[in-house]
């Protein structure tokens, strides 16, 4: 049977290589060069193939040392061994090819048995080494792989009884989009750049690791607080030596308190740190607790059962009746939603709207919505009930979407509804991170006929210049800030001059969370529009609320 090891003979005399062969080929496929130039062109072709290489000395074009000294001072070659073989036998002669880098020396002319021999010991060496080396190194980092910092931190542990340690981890912010981007090879490239560091700066005061794609892990006894200084510096040189630029890096941290508790799961709780604060500007690192441990399950949970909920009507649409303070009448409403789950009972939206906006599902959970009070409102109309209108939320998810029109237009085309049927509300911050991204979108949205709304106004820090520049229909203030301003002095409150503005503008203003009556008479004495809040009625049902139309 052929083998599938090959080795390579770089001699310049024909009868000799072709001794060499007849010695070899009974268990090896033999490759050949005739000088050091043709060998390297033969290496960088079958680099990867090539277990052994016997090397001549004396040669044209590029000797044997040259060769040599090429070979080891090359990292894609230098773990290839090197039998020198030679006319000499002299002392100097072996110490100088044992000094180049050799593995062995053999004399001419050539005894078969001991030339088979000493292959098959260099050879079996090189490959005991390989395997220890992969079951020990991660091949593209070359620091330790998953595997061995999980035994090497288990044993520290088990040999230091009395020192205190933290496992550090770190993950890349967007390293798929990094690939997408940038390629595979820039990204294996980064990935190096991060192990060089973890090099440097953990070196011999703990051991370190690539535990996943992109993420990194360490082990260090503890000796001092741990700031975002400490962070900052490590993403800068990683920033000044990578061409990725903007990489931004989240480090988790977790203090070994439980030693029985396994390494891996140590890791993945530095992990949970870190992903606590993707995302976050100016967040460089986060320390593991039970609070954070709870919090991170309780989203885990939530999102192995979000798709399935929405699937099987989990989700109900309640409404928020809104009145007209002129007269008290019914104006119409605010589509809220709750979450119905079979075993966690009522679900209120700041129980799981926060973290649909971060991963996403909000978009999904929103057109729901849309979809529902659409139907809704057709149903109504077709019982002959007073047309009212329902404002629904419109994410920043969704203002991002290209499709955010053709939605909306697909619905209530489906329900055969006019657009001002459903206000939208775009809630303060969103129009304040990408002003031009939303100026265009509601101009769209507007000229389609919608109503625009602005939500929580008074919860962030919109300008002036802001209410001046959107294309607005309605001001909603926020809850707290009109419970915050009408409990003031009537001369310390700033709500006067918000209506004059919201007057000046030709915009209608509603109030938001209004639950006393002396609430509802200082915005009366202000001419606010319209208020909603549980001094009138709480989310309700769309039952209860038919209702509410009827009497």
């Amino acid at each position: 049977m052929e083998s599938h090891r090959k080795v390579l003979i770089v001699e310049d005399n024909q009868i000799n290589r072709e001794i060499l062969r007849e010695i070899l080929s009974s268990e090896y496929q033999v490759l050949e060069a005739e000088d050091g130039q043709e060998a390297l062109s033969v290496l960088q072709k079958h680099r990867d193939e090539i277990s052994l290489i016997l090397l001549d000395i004396v040669m044209p074009v590029m000797d044997g040392f040259a060769f040599l000294s090429y070979v080891k001072n090359e990292a894609a070659f230098a773990s290839i061994p090197v039998i020198v073989t030679t006319q000499s036998n002299s002392e100097e002669d072996e110490v100088a090819a044992l000094s180049h880098g050799a593995a062995d020396f053999v004399p001419k002319p050539y005894r078969p048995q001991i030339i088979l021999h000493r292959a098959a010991n260099i050879i079996n060496l090189r490959e005991t080494a390989a395997m220890v080396n992969q079951l020990q190194y991660d091949r593209l980092t070359g620091i330790y792989n998953k595997e061995f910092f999980y035994k090497s931190a288990r044993d520290i542990l088990m040999q230091n009884p009395d020192k205190e340690y933290d496992i550090i981890c770190s993950d890349i912010e967007n390293f798929k989009l990094i690939n997408d981007v940038s390629g595979i090879t820039a990204g294996d490239c980064l990935l190096q750049k991060i192990a060089g560091l973890y090099r440097e700066t953990v070196g011999k005061n703990g051991i370190y690791g690539r535990i996943g794609s992109d993420q990194f892990a360490c082990m260090r006894e503890r000796d001092c607080p741990y700031t975002d200084d400490m962070f900052i510096e490590v993403s800068q040189r990683l920033n000044a030596r990578s061409s990725t630029k903007n990489i931004l890096m989240k480090w988790g941290i977790y203090a070994v308190e439980d030693r029985e508790l396994p390494i891996e799961k140590m890791c993945d709780r530095a992990l949970l740190a870190a992903r606590s604060i993707k995302g976050q500007y100016g967040k460089y690192f986060a320390v593991y607790d039970d609070a954070l441990r709870d919090k991170l399950l309780r989203e885990q949970a939530i999102t192995d059962e979000m798709t399935a909920a929405l699937a099987q009507g989990q989700f109900e649409v309640y409404l928020q009746p809104q009145y007209r303070i002129a007269d008290g009448r019914l104006a119409g409403a605010e589509a809220l939603v709750r979450w119905k789950h079979p075993q966690w009972g009522l679900q209120p939206p700041s129980s799981f709207i926060p973290l649909f906006e971060k991963n996403g599902f909000i978009t999904r959970l929103d057109q729901f919505v849309w979809d529902k009070v659409c139907a809704v409102l057709k149903t109504w109309d077709d019982k002959g009930y007073p047309p009212i209108s329902v404002s629904v939320n419109v994410s920043r998810a969704d203002i991002y979407n290209i499709d955010l029109a053709g939605n909306l237009m697909q619905i209530i085309q489906k329900y055969r509804l006019t657009a001002s049927r459903i206000p939208l509300e775009i809630t303060e911050s969103a129009y304040t991170e990408n002003p031009s991204q939303i100026i265009e979108t509601v101009l769209s949205l507007k000229k389609l006929g919608f109503e625009i709304e602005m939500d929580d106004f008074g919860s962030g820090y919109s300008s002036l210049n802001m209410l001046n520049q959107m294309p607005l229909n309605v001001l909603k203030l926020d809850m707290h800030f009109v419970q915050s301003e009408t409990a003031k002095p009537k001369n310390r409150s700033i709500l006067r001059y918000i209506m004059e503005i919201a007057r000046f503008l030709r915009l209608r203003v509603v109030a938001e969370g209004v639950e006393t009556k002396e609430q509802l008479e200082r915005l009366r004495d202000l001419s606010c529009d319209y208020v909603q809040g549980y001094y009138f009625a709480s989310p309700m049902p769309v039952e209860e609320f038919e209702k509410l139309i009827r009497e």
